[in-house]
């Protein structure tokens, strides 16, 4: 799909979390490509750690040169299962994100530290036909719970937009070989975030050894979306330590 070759910039693949969905990268990627990034933001499926880590997985198999894996929430533990080695993915960027550990689940990273109101918010529900179900928050608790700092229009449309995850999602195990043991990480998250604690996030970021972590002060759990110049400037970063060998390379050689 993208075309890029060993010389090229890498390619940013963006991956959403639950209850958001692709154009939630919307101006993150706007700055990305106006710096000359390639990029992607994939429609996340939701269906499983394991059905959409293999999804990503593929995906990944479709685009030539390195590449920058972003994974925003529920996201986050999906690039962390894609991959296992910096053949192709440089660096990953967790953005409000998990970063489990092998046998780790999102539900017990939220659960070990306190401060997550998510449960209370959602809506019934929904029974799927293998016994599952799908999940989605309340259109009346979408704001207060998701994106706080989003103004009111907006964050009434992403409450409407948003696509649901399946319950499973939450309760599904990470496997071996988590890509942060062995590709570089950066972690950027909201002070204020309401889904997954920022104790949690402190304690991802300090278990992956990320090359930096941000709190961004007053942001809920949709940094991308209210702060997206601040989470676009750490994925260019991110980029950078990609691209400088090559750069590099090309003056000297």
């Amino acid at each position: 799909m993208t075309q890029n070759t060993a010389t090229d910039k890498p390619t940013v693949v963006l991956v959403h979390g639950a209850f958001a969905e692709s154009a939630s990268w919307n101006d993150v990627v706007s700055t990305l490509l106006g710096a000359g990034y390639p990029a992607v933001a994939l429609a996340n499926p939701l269906r499983g750690v394991k059905y959409d880590s293999d999804y990503l997985a593929g995906f990944l198999k479709t685009v030539q040169g390195s590449v920058v894996l972003v994974g925003h929430s529920y996201g986050g533990a999906v690039i962390t299962a894609a991959v296992s080695d910096a053949s192709k993915v440089k660096a990953l960027v967790y953005v409000d994100a998990f970063a489990p550990e092998q046998g780790e689940t999102p539900g017990d990273l939220t659960a070990r530290f306190p401060g997550s109101t998510l449960v209370p918010t959602l809506a019934p529900p929904i029974p799927l036909g293998d016994g599952t179900n799908d999940l989605y928050i309340k259109q009346t608790d979408y704001r207060a719970q998701f994106c706080a700092d989003v103004p009111e229009a907006q964050a009434a449309q992403m409450a409407v937009t948003q696509r649901p995850i399946v319950d499973r999602a939450f309760t599904e195990k990470a496997g071996p070989n988590p890509a942060w043991k062995a590709i570089p990480s950066w972690f950027i998250f909201g002070e204020l975030d309401k889904n997954i604690p920022p104790a949690a996030h402190r304690f991802m970021a300090g278990r992956a050894k990320a090359r930096e972590t941000v709190e961004v002060k007053g942001a809920s759990h949709v940094a991308g979306v209210s702060h997206p110049g601040t989470v676009a400037a750490m994925i260019l970063r991110a980029a950078q330590t990609v691209t400088a060998p090559t750069m590099a390379a090309q003056t000297t050689g």
